[in-house]
């Protein structure tokens, strides 16, 4: 079995409800995951959408949400997690609105796609403080055994 993420929320390159979004209540969605490999020690998600500002012209992949060290044990996020309810030992990256937590879509233009990165790591990460992507990405190379997406689509309705 090889590792897999989903989400009750939305389906596999289907648009994610509003209510996800800047447009509703900003609530993450539900993720869940299965076929970690026996080696797992730690999963790191990182949410990001790369059709930034505009998907006709993309000038950068805006981070939506970075969380790492998360157990191996856990197989879920519920929808809206807040970060006070993240399970034990989980650490936050930030996003970049510079800020910790779950950001959701609010592109200014145009379809975006928006893409749930699951990766099961080898290791526990050490305490990095808040990084950014780069710093998150760099730290965990050479440690990654899998990895898993889940794309969803936003526009916004104007």
């Amino acid at each position: 079995m090889s590792l897999a993420i989903c989400s009750n929320s939305f389906r596999h390159n289907h648009t994610i409800p509003a209510s996800h979004t800047c447009d509703g209540n900003d609530l993450s969605p539900h993720l869940a995951w299965s076929g970690l490999p026996r080696e797992t020690k730690s999963l790191v998600l990182i949410v990001d959408d790369p059709d930034a500002p505009d998907p006709a012209a993309p000038k950068m992949t805006w981070v939506h949400w970075l969380l790492y060290n998360i157990p191996a044990t856990t197989s879920s996020l519920q929808e809206g997690i807040q970060e006070q309810d993240l399970p034990q030992g989980i650490l936050h990256g930030l996003n970049d609105w510079k800020q910790t937590g779950y950001g959701g879509p609010c592109p200014p233009i145009g379809c975006h796609r928006y893409f749930f990165k699951l990766y099961a790591l080898d290791t526990l990460l050490p305490d990095l403080g808040t990084p950014d992507k780069p710093a998150l990405e760099q730290a965990m190379q050479d440690h990654i055994l899998a990895k898993a997406q889940l794309v969803g689509t936003y526009e916004r309705s104007r």
